[in-house]
């Protein structure tokens, strides 16, 4: 070590030592004291510069599927209520709940479909679910669970039943006409995947629906739409209180004639709808869906139109290289994504409400879902799970399901509703469902429990730099998150054989000397490592690493 080195090292220590013995006893929030080997978490306030969504795991709700009250067969805002405490109890002394801080709501606004992506009315709520009141009871009782809540709102278009269209359908001359995209003929084009866009109407014109005839585009050319959905955007974070938004098909949201997505029209909206909302409350949050390239998906960051956009094309990579036992794959995603985005300043995911769900594209596969599940959520981004990944709920297209009930217990209807459910639950409900998996300590839904509560509790897992990891298996994967003194190590084997990992610790990661490494997962001690000045440091935490094994290590000087 050099002497700078050295002498950094002393002084740092000998600062921690004296701080330390010269605080108050008394424990604040941010120094709660758990029983050894439990890790201690952190809580509200972060050690770092970064931004609230930074230190939240995200979990997205189907409202319609997650959890019946009143047995009319529909998911609705007391069910939510009533099952916060599984996402958490507010308690940071239990870590028998999930460890969810953030919510994203899927549509919970009046629609003429199930899914909702249609809407009729944008400031009330879809009574199917409650009422006004009911949801604002949910946003109470959540955040006093410090449980963030982002709301899916839809600007591109609306539902054919919103009054604004009935009234531009039916009258050329209503100022509402001017509110949607018309055509006296219909235009030849297609759309960007080579569907139909331009949809006919009774008076023998067009209108132009990017997703289809039952959803209008709105024109956003037009001032007076504008305003309006500030005034709505205004009416959720001042009025209600949501945390933020998730905007749907933001790419497509103006166009240029045939260009249909990520148009300049588009980017110069959003970056004002970025500074109305910031002034409305700097804090707010929205996550824009930008189904596209990643080299185009990270302007609408980089010039401040959302906070964060969904990485599609790392849950991609993920997702198809565990599948196929393709550690590089996975790394170069990790690698090149993260160099991509400022600051990480990224929404990550495995699959959604519009994908095939994680165990229907492994098969079945349980250790392959676990590997995901330790990428996602040790990866550098702000991560996102769908509900039910985390009790190997399947279900591939169509979407009703993919959106299918919770699976709570063996229960009629695997505990979702009393009543008749507004779609039937999966068949393997009976092994896969909360209750049941909760006995087992290796399950799926305890894995995803300690990995949430580790990252909570781990400031380099969720703000840490990101640094790949060379191993002597190209299919046994590596990365470290380091901040400052804090270094993590996370390393999966991807394969179905035993194998010797040794992994190739870079001169710059560590210090040269003697460090303990630790299992940050169950505190385990595991083959201690010496690093030597100039050179690099081969490592084996331990002889063996059995198929699809993951290790999170945490190393301490």
């Amino acid at each position: 070590m050099s002497r700078c080195k050295y002498f950094l090292l002393i002084s740092f220590l000998f600062f921690t030592l004296f701080t330390a013995c010269s605080q108050s006893p008394t424990v604040k929030d941010s120094e709660v004291i758990l029983p050894a080997p439990t890790i201690l978490p952190t809580t509200s306030t972060p050690q770092h510069n970064y931004l609230w969504w930074n230190d939240v795991v995200f979990y997205e709700i189907f409202v319609r599927s997650f959890y019946d009250s009143d047995g009319d067969g529909v998911g609705d805002f007391q069910g939510l209520i009533s099952k916060l405490d599984y996402l958490n109890d507010g308690d940071p002394y239990t870590k028998d709940d999930l460890g969810i801080t953030g919510i994203w709501l899927m549509p919970i606004f009046p629609s003429t479909s199930y899914h909702g992506y249609d809407v009729i009315d944008y400031r009330v709520v879809n009574p199917e679910f409650g009422s006004m009141e009911d949801f604002n009871e949910f946003l109470e009782e959540a955040h006093k669970r410090n449980i963030k809540v982002i709301i899916d709102f839809v600007v591109n278009h609306t539902s054919i039943e919103h009054p604004w269209f009935e009234e531009a359908r039916s009258n050329q001359e209503s100022p509402f006409r001017d509110w949607y995209i018309w055509a006296a003929e219909k235009p030849t084009y297609k759309g960007p995947w080579g569907q139909e866009v331009w949809h006919f109407n009774y008076d023998n014109s067009y209108y132009y629906g990017v997703f289809w005839s039952g959803m209008p585009d709105l024109n956003f050319k037009n001032n007076q739409v504008t305003n309006e959905v500030f005034d709505i955007v205004e009416f959720w974070l001042k009025d209600i209180g949501v945390d933020g938004f998730r905007i749907d098909g933001a790419l497509h949201l103006i166009e240029d004639g045939q260009v249909q997505k990520n148009t300049d029209a588009t980017h110069e909206w959003f970056r004002a709808f970025n500074e109305h909302y910031k002034e409305l409350n700097p804090e707010a949050l929205t996550v824009g869906e930008v189904w596209d390239s990643n080299f185009l998906a990270v302007r609408y960051v980089k010039d401040q139109e959302f906070d964060l956009v969904f990485d599609f094309e790392q849950a991609d990579a993920v997702m198809l290289g565990v599948l196929g036992s393709d550690g590089q794959r996975v790394l170069n995603a990790l690698e090149f994504n993260s160099n991509l985005y400022p600051d990480f300043q990224k929404a990550n995911f495995l699959t959604n409400h519009d994908m095939n769900r994680v165990m229907h594209v492994f098969q079945g596969n349980e250790n392959k879902a676990k590997a995901a599940a330790v990428i996602l959520l040790t990866s550098p981004g702000v991560p996102f799970i769908y509900y039910g990944e985390e009790v190997g709920m399947v279900g591939a297209k169509p979407d009703e399901d993919i959106r299918l009930p919770m699976q709570w217990s063996t229960e009629l209807n695997s505990g979702f509703s009393t009543g008749s459910p507004w779609r039937g639950v999966k068949d393997n409900y009976l092994d896969w469902n909360v209750d049941t998996l909760n006995l087992n300590p290796e399950s799926l839904i305890n894995l995803y429990r300690t990995l949430i509560h580790a990252r909570n509790e781990t400031t380099a897992l969720r703000v840490g730099a990101y640094q790949t990891l060379k191993t002597n298996e190209r299919n046994a994967i590596a990365y470290a998150r380091v901040l400052d003194e804090e270094i993590i190590i996370v390393m999966i084997n991807l394969e179905n054989d035993d194998k010797k990992v040794v992994l190739d610790i870079p001169v710059e990661l560590l210090a040269p000397g003697e460090y303990e490494v630790i299992s940050l997962l169950d505190s385990r001690e595991l083959a201690p490592l010496t690093v030597l000045e100039g050179i690099t440091t081969n490592y084996a935490p331990k002889e063996i690493f059995t198929p699809w094994e993951y290790l999170i290590l945490k190393i301490k000087p």
